[in-house]
Formats: structure tokens, sequence, C-alpha cells
């Protein structure tokens, strides 16, 4: 599967905000790395990579990165080897005996949802739940139409209903300045396409999906608060899987998913609805960190401790004194 995060579309989009991307390769291996910075310095980080065929391929990834680390003066990279020569399994083992660390957080899901699409468009309907086939089959009967744009000024449509989703659940999504250069960056290069549900004429639900080699990346989805009993976000995803195939794409990533045994995960909903359309789970390594320059790194690491656990007392003191009587 290619990752779109590894592609030269994305380096494109980086460049276009104005970051610093690298773009190396040897043999079995490739990678895109952006400078980026947080409290230690700088950063390099790798999204979904290195890409490598074998873990003498990976080595020799890690050792380009570190060169490519010090060059820059960055403190450490950042990593996240998703398709690196080895199975996740053992991913653990691997990356620490190469002196890597699990990050503080992961930046990209370590778990994601992919639908196939090596068969009839019947058969991929035919793993999806009932009530998502029937939608998507007579939905046309209420008035609703799909289709698909690659015009960057109707992200604008996608934009309004983020908005109102972030309003009706509380969450901040990504910026209208990022997601309008995502689209000025990419749709005119044909990497990334909108898909609209209107309800005679008028948009009712937008998505937005990134392509690569062989894969279509499902990012970005809303629907207008007034027509949400239309459920128009189920077809408009069938209809932008069923173009995929179409499109002689071999996968349609679904995006992250919450573990199994973790009922409560706050991307619980999005899971359940998310696996509706069939498809199989894949894990990845999740995100790593290369220290180059150790000591600095070290004591970035002691820091964000050391802040973590101020947060957790001051937490736990306001929580006591709301508990006192009076």
């Amino acid at each position: 599967m290619d990752f779109f995060l590894q592609g030269p579309q994305w380096a494109a989009f980086q460049r276009d905000l104005g970051r610093t991307v690298h773009e190396q390769s040897g043999p079995g291996w490739s990678f895109l790395a952006v400078e980026e910075s947080n409290p230690a310095g700088r950063l390099l980080y790798v999204p979904y990579g290195p890409v490598a065929e074998s873990l003498e391929a990976f080595d020799a990834a890690l050792a380009a990165l570190t060169e490519l680390a010090r060059g820059c003066g960055a403190v450490f990279v950042r990593i996240e080897p998703a398709r690196a020569g080895f199975d996740v399994s053992g991913a653990d083992a691997v990356l620490r005996s190469r002196g890597l660390r699990p990050a503080p957080a992961n930046q990209q899901p370590e778990l994601s949802w992919i639908v196939d699409l090596d068969r009839e468009l019947k058969n991929i309907l035919a793993d999806m739940k009932p009530a998502n086939r029937n939608l998507y089959r007579n939905i046309h009967k209420k008035g609703v139409t799909f289709r698909s744009s690659q015009d960057p000024a109707e992200i604008s449509v996608l934009l309004t209903f983020l908005h109102m989703t972030a309003a009706r659940n509380g969450f901040k999504p990504q910026s209208d300045e990022y997601l309008g250069q995502v689209a000025r960056s990419l749709m005119p290069a044909g990497a990334a396409t909108l898909f609209i549900a209107e309800l005679e004429g008028a948009p009712i639900a937008a998505a937005l999906a990134y392509d690569s080699a062989d894969t279509r990346t499902y990012a970005h989805a809303a629907l207008d608060d007034t027509h949400r009993k239309l459920s128009a976000g189920i077809p408009l995803l069938v209809t932008l899987i069923a173009d995929a195939r179409e499109a002689g794409l071999k996968h349609v990533d679904l995006w992250g998913v919450a573990p199994a045994d973790q009922p409560e995960h706050k991307w619980a909903g999005f899971t359940a609805f998310k696996k509706s359309f069939g498809g199989r789970e894949v894990a990845y390594p999740g995100t790593w960190d290369l220290p180059v320059r150790k000591v600095r790194y070290g004591a970035y690491h002691v820091a964000r401790a050391g802040a973590q656990l101020a947060r957790k007392s001051v937490q736990a003191l306001r929580a006591r004194l709301r508990r006192q009587p009076g």
C-alpha cells in the first residue's frame, strides 16, 4: 500500500506551506522528512516513513536520516515506519535495538481501516452493512445526487459543514487556511478530490480524499445539520469508494480507528461508522524518536515529564478542593 504522506504531492504541499522538506532514496529505501520544531528544538518528522523493503534497507534509511539531522541541526528524528521491512509484532524489539524510543504520543493513527478494491463492486457492497447498501442504491429517490470536484474554490463547501460539525461536537477542525492550501496545492494536481452530496442542487455533505499511486485516503468529511436524517454521508462515502475502484486504485484507507478493546475511546463512534463499510484493520508500529543530540533530547524528556507531573498535581488539587464542603 502506497502512503500519501510519503509521496511527491505531499512534499509539494508542505513546501507550499513554507516548510523545508527533504526527500532521499537509496537501494530499497526512501523517505520524505519535514523540518519541524518543538520545545527540544528542531526535528525531522517522517510521516509513515521511512519506507524500506528490508531491515538492511531500513538501517540504511536510518543512517541517512541521522546524517541529515546532524547536517541541519535537528535534535532528533521522529519516524513512523509503517512499511519498513519488519512485521509490526516485532517492531518494539527492532526499533529499541536501534536506539529508538516511543514518542510521547502517536502523530498518525496506529490503527487504520482499509477497504480493498480488487473485486467487483457488488462484492465490495456485499461486505457493507445492509443499511449502507440500501442508502447508496435508493437515496436518489429522495432527490440526492453526488458529484466530484477538483476545483479549489469548492473547498468552501466542506469548510462550511466542518464549522457546523465543530460547533455541534465541540472539536477543533483543521484551519480554513490549512485546508484552503490543501485545495490549492493538491486538487489541480489530481491528488485530492472533493466529493459532494446535493439535495436538489444544494450541497448537504462533503468529503475530501487524497490519492497516492494505489490508495485513496478518506481525510475530512462533514454534513449539513439541517439534513442529518438523510444520512447522506453514508452513500457519499460509498460513492468515494466506488469512484476509487473505477479509477484503478487498489485500496481506500478510511484512516484511524480505535482499538477493539477500548469502547470508551474518543474515536469509538467514528470506528463503528468506518467498519460498517467492510474492510480490515491494519496496525502500524506507531511514532518513534531517534535521538541525534542525545543530551538535549534527554533534557527535553525530563522537562516534559516534570511539566506533566505538575499538571497532574494541579488537577488533583483542584479535584480535592471541589469535593470539600463549603
